[in-house]
């Protein structure tokens, strides 16, 4: 009970894990699927810097959050990471703890003249229930609560329109408020998760997807 009541409230950051100045991990292998770098920049075929928009998103299990959007038109690299805590250079079984206050997020880079951030975020609010706080279904912990963290103005636009648009849809369906956080990605560090968690799905076909979605669809607006 004291492990299940850990996890299900968040941690104060004076009492967070400490975690570490400088990252534990190796410079991270190309996308397993898409080729491309994780960590940008993000070029094209003549080796030029390509116009390249970041968001990051935090639905629940990054392993299947993940899967979904490296398969999304206009999307040139994912990620999984550790963000919105107070745990510097986390380790996936820190996060874990429930001590650390970090969420399992998604690292999306993407081309703005291929996919828009509302296309970016309709996949978001259908692929997971933002109205379960520190859960997505059988995954209970502070780690699989739901966020967004924007990098333009037009992503913070956005973000939260769709909440809005998306609150009215569920609502008139009993479910509760939304709990999804919205803020500026700007001060709030990424960290990335072990390569093993990397494109797991890829390397790992038949592994566990965690998509406690409503079903219902986000209006256009």
């Amino acid at each position: 009970m004291n492990l299940f009541s850990r996890k299900s409230a968040m941690v104060e950051p004076d009492a967070a894990l400490p975690g570490r100045e400088a990252s534990l991990l190796p410079s991270p292998a190309p996308h397993t699927v898409l080729g491309t770098s994780l960590t940008g920049p993000w070029t094209d075929a003549d080796g030029r810097e390509r116009e390249i928009d970041v968001i990051y998103l935090a639905m629940g299990c990054f392993w299947g959050a993940e899967e979904i959007y490296w398969q999304l038109p206009g999307v040139v690299a994912t990620s999984v990471g550790y963000m919105g805590g107070s745990t510097p250079n986390p380790t996936y079984e820190e996060v874990c703890s429930g001590r650390t206050g970090q969420a399992e997020a998604v690292m999306v880079a993407y081309d703005p003249s291929v996919v828009s951030p509302y296309d970016i975020l309709k996949v978001f609010w259908e692929n997971h229930d933002p109205t379960q706080g520190y859960r997505q279904g059988n995954d209970v912990g502070t780690q699989y609560r739901s966020a967004i963290w924007t990098t333009t103005a037009e992503q913070a636009d956005v973000a939260r329109r769709t909440r809005d648009a998306y609150a009215t849809v569920i609502a008139e369906r009993g479910y509760p408020e939304i709990t999804t956080e919205i803020s500026d990605a700007e001060g709030t560090p990424y960290f990335l998760a072990e390569g093993y968690h990397q494109q797991y799905l890829d390397k790992n076909p038949h592994g566990y997807r965690c998509h406690a979605n409503t079903g219902l669809a986000l209006p256009a607006l």
